[in-house]
C-alpha cells in the first residue's frame, strides 16, 4: 500500500486541482480525499510542494525493437519512459522486420509484457511499409495491436488510404498517418529555408506537409473515418485540420515537444542532434502550433521519442545522419517551460494534452486520476529548474536541449501501483 500525502493533485479528466492525498493499494486508487489516515504498513510519499498528475501517454515512441537495438529495446525505453513520468506509450510499427504480421507482433507484445510501465503497439498499415498491401487489421488487432500506422513512410495511394480507412472503420479503429509528399519534399530534416541559407540544398518543404494532409483529411472526411495526424509542424497544418475538424471530419492531430519549443535555427547551434523530421521550422510555425494548442485543434502532445546512436549522428556529412531525438526524459520539462511559464497552457490544459487526450483516443484505461481508477501517476515539481544532463535512462542521448535549463523535475513515477522511477 501507498500513501501519497498533501499533494497537489491535479485530474483533467475531472477537472480537479486541490490538495489531497491518495491511497493506493495495489494496481488501483482506493480513496482520494484529505487528510487519508495510512493504514498499518503502508508506505508514506510526502508531495509537499508537489503535483500530483495521472502518469503521461504519449501515443508516439519508436523503441526501435526488433532489428535496431543498438539505437534503444523496448526495456530502455520503458526505462526513458518512467523517468519521464509516462507509464503508458505506444510504440510505431517501424521495426526490422515492421510489426506487419501476427507472429512479429506476439514477439514484440512479449517483450512489452515484462516491463513496469504500459507499453501497447501499433501494427503497420501496409506489408512492410510497402504502401500497397493492406495488413490483416482484425487478427493484429485480436493479437494485442491497439492501432496502424506506417510511421515514417507516408501513404501515396489515395486508393490504399481509401480502402485502408474503411477497412478501420470496420474494425473500429482508426489510422495514424505521417504526412510528408515525397514529390515535393528535398531532403529530409532540414526545413527549406535554413536548408537553402545554411547548407545550399532543398530542405523538406511544408506544402509537402499541408498539401498531403488536405488531400488525407478531405478522404477521411468522404469515408467519415477517424484519422489520426501525426506530428504536424506548419501553420497550414493547423489551419488546414481545423478546416477539417469545422466540415465534420474526424481528425484529431498531435505535435512534437520540439516543434512548440524550438525553431530551425538549433540546427546551427545543435547540428546532427536538432536534425529531426518533421524538421523544427519558423518562429511563426511554432506560434501557430502554440496556437493550435491553445484551441484544441491539436488535442495530443506525443514524443516522436527517436533514439539514435551516437555514433550514426556524429558522422561527418549532416545530411547522412539519422533524423530524429531522445524525447521521453523532456517532454513535460518542454511543456512547463514553453507552454505554461509562457501562459499560453494553463497547467491542466497541458496535463489533458498529455493525459486522457491520448488515452481516450485509444481507449486505455488511463490518463485519469479517480476512486477505483488505476494507480498510474507521476509526481512531479512543477517550478524546479534543472539543466538538462547528457544521462539518459534511454540509450540514446540524441537531444538538442542537453545543457539547456529547463522548468520541471520527474521525482517519482509510479505504475500499476509501483514506484518506477525515483530521481535520487
Amino acid at each position: 500500500m501507498l500513501v501519497i500525502r498533501n499533494g497537489r493533485v491535479i485530474d483533467p479528466k475531472t477537472k480537479t486541482d486541490a490538495l489531497l492525498d491518495i491511497l493506493i493499494d495495489g494496481k488501483r486508487i482506493v480513496q482520494i480525499a484529505p487528510d487519508i489516515k495510512a493504514p498499518e504498513g503502508a508506505e508514506v510519499i510526502d508531495a509537499s510542494g508537489l503535483v500530483v498528475a495521472p502518469g503521461l501517454v504519449d501515443i508516439h515512441v519508436h523503441f526501435r525493437e526488433p532489428g535496431q537495438t543498438h539505437k534503444e529495446d523496448i526495456h530502455t525505453g520503458a526505462l526513458a519512459a518512467a523517468a519521464g513520468g509516462v507509464t503508458s506509450v505506444v510504440m510505431m510499427a517501424n521495426t526490422n522486420p515492421t510489426i506487419s504480421d501476427v507472429e512479429t507482433l506476439k514477439e514484440v507484445l512479449a517483450s512489452a509484457a515484462k516491463e513496469a510501465i504500459h507499453v501497447y503497439t501499433n501494427a503497420s498499415i501496409t506489408t512492410q511499409f510497402d504502401g500497397e498491401h493492406l495488413t490483416d487489421f482484425k487478427a493484429l488487432l485480436e493479437t494485442g495491436a491497439v492501432g496502424f500506422s506506417d510511421d515514417g513512410i507516408p501513404l501515396e495511394s489515395t486508393k490504399v488510404l481509401k480502402l485502408a480507412l474503411d477497412l478501420a472503420n470496420a474494425n473500429g479503429t482508426f489510422l495514424a498517418v505521417h504526412e510528408e509528399d515525397p514529390g515535393l519534399n528535398g531532403t529530409l530534416g532540414f526545413n527549406e529555408s535554413i536548408a537553402e541559407k545554411a547548407f545550399h540544398i532543398c530542405g523538406a518543404t511544408g506544402v509537402a506537409e499541408y498539401a498531403m494532409i488536405a488531400r488525407d483529411v478531405m478522404i477521411a472526411y468522404d469515408r467519415q473515418a477517424h484519422l489520426h495526424v501525426q506530428h504536424l509542424s506548419k501553420a497550414e497544418s493547423v489551419e488546414v485540420v481545423a478546416f477539417a475538424q469545422k466540415m465534420g471530419a474526424k481528425i484529431t492531430a498531435e505535435v512534437a515537444p520540439q516543434h512548440f519549443s524550438k525553431t530551425e535555427d538549433l540546427l546551427l547551434i545543435k547540428g546532427a542532434n536538432a536534425k529531426m523530421n518533421p524538421p523544427l521550422r519558423l518562429e511563426s510555425d511554432r506560434q501557430a502550433v502554440i496556437e493550435g494548442l491553445k484551441s484544441g485543434v491539436i488535442s495530443v502532445i506525443a514524443t516522436d521519442h527517436a533514439p539514435h546512436h551516437a555514433d550514426e549522428k556524429a558522422v561527418a556529412d549532416i545530411t547522412k545522419a539519422p533524423s530524429g531525438m531522445t524525447g521521453l526524459e523532456t517532454s513535460l520539462p518542454l511543456g512547463l517551460t514553453n507552454l505554461v511559464e509562457t501562459g499560453d497552457l494553463s497547467l491542466m490544459a497541458l496535463l489533458e494534452k498529455m493525459t486522457i487526450n491520448p488515452a481516450s483516443m485509444y481507449s486505455f484505461d488511463a490518463g485519469y486520476l479517480a476512486e477505483g481508477g488505476p494507480a498510474d501517476l507521476v509526481i512531479f515539481a512543477d517550478k524546479e529548474k534543472r539543466v538538462v544532463s547528457e544521462h539518459f535512462a534511454s540509450k540514446a542521448s540524441n537531444s538538442p536541449f542537453i545543457g539547456e535549463e529547463l522548468t520541471g523535475v520527474v521525482k517519482m513515477t509510479i505504475a500499476d501501483g509501483e514506484i518506477v522511477y525515483q530521481n535520487k
